[in-house]
């Protein structure tokens, strides 16, 4: 049984803890396949080859990291939404998936610039007596931007390229076929994962024919895992041989072939101009 008819088969529960855990797996695998959906949409992004996109939005997350404004910071913060929505991404998306997520982790780790930093005070926090600085804020700020820059332009690339076309343009500009097929693999064993322990907790739930404690859940828990973890690796030998059998050498062959158009190219060369721009004027 595939992914997608898996998941639309009404595999989601409430109530009681294996409901729950099943549940909760489903929800996972339902969130990753309705991000394929959108590479299907037609948009800005999803009209382009792969590997000028890959390369034109590598160019733009060095070019956040070389920005040292905040306006220039927010202008290609600005740039990545405006990609988002001429490829039909949504900035409520955006908000779920990336800000909301990265904002609260390098919050945490930019809070405590704002007094550590020194600097002219702007103003003194009640209670602890500790300062605040201009340059603290600052600093605070350009980590967080950047953060949410580079982030926002690494989700557009997955949410509008179908995974194969990304490896394949990844080989395209000669990184390890070893580091591709890890990328590969990885991606499609989470899927398996996430079905294998879901047909486990089904299978667990129509077993039991009465309440449990909490000392049962948690032995359920540590076996599932154990017994997850050695399937896992039966069914990772089998299909390395399965791969080897039919011809798998570590490169990603598709039916697609990449074919450069002309706007391809107007969008490298505009995303070239943009950390030549802000080095020219940063000098």
């Amino acid at each position: 049984m595939g992914e997608q008819s898996f998941i639309q088969n009404g595999h989601r529960h409430r109530g009681p803890f294996l409901e729950s855990v099943a549940s909760g797996l489903a929800r996972a695998m339902h969130h990753a396949l309705d991000a394929e959906s959108v590479e299907a949409r037609g948009g800005f992004l999803q009209g382009l080859d792969p590997r000028f996109k890959l390369v034109a939005l590598l160019i733009l997350i060095i070019a956040v990291l070389l920005v040292s404004s905040l306006a220039a910071l927010a202008a290609l913060f600005l740039l990545a939404s405006c990609l988002a929505l001429s490829s039909h991404v949504t900035l409520t998306r955006l908000l779920k998936q990336v800000w909301l997520g990265v904002l609260l982790f390098t919050g945490v780790i930019a809070l405590p610039a704002l007094v550590l930093v020194p600097g002219d005070p702007v103003l003194e926090l009640p209670l602890v007596h500790w300062t605040v600085t201009y340059q603290g804020l600052r600093s605070a700020a350009f980590l967080i931007g950047r953060a949410e820059t580079t982030s926002t332009f690494a989700l557009l690339l997955i949410l509008t390229t179908p995974w194969p076309h990304v490896l394949k343009a990844l080989r395209a500009i000669r990184v390890p076929v070893v580091a591709v097929a890890m990328l590969g693999m990885t991606y499609r064993y989470i899927f398996v994962l996430m079905q294998t322990a879901v047909h486990m907790f089904e299978g667990r739930r129509a077993r039991v024919v009465g309440p449990t404690t909490s000392a049962e859940h948690r032995r359920m828990i540590a076996a599932g895992a154990g017994v997850l973890l050695i399937k896992t690796l039966h069914l990772s030998g089998e299909v390395y041989l399965a791969m080897l059998s039919r011809g798998y050498r570590g490169e990603v062959c598709l039916l697609d072939d990449f074919r450069a158009k002309p706007r391809d190219w107007v969008v490298l060369l505009a995303a070239f101009a943009v950390p030549v721009l802000i080095m020219w004027v940063q000098r």
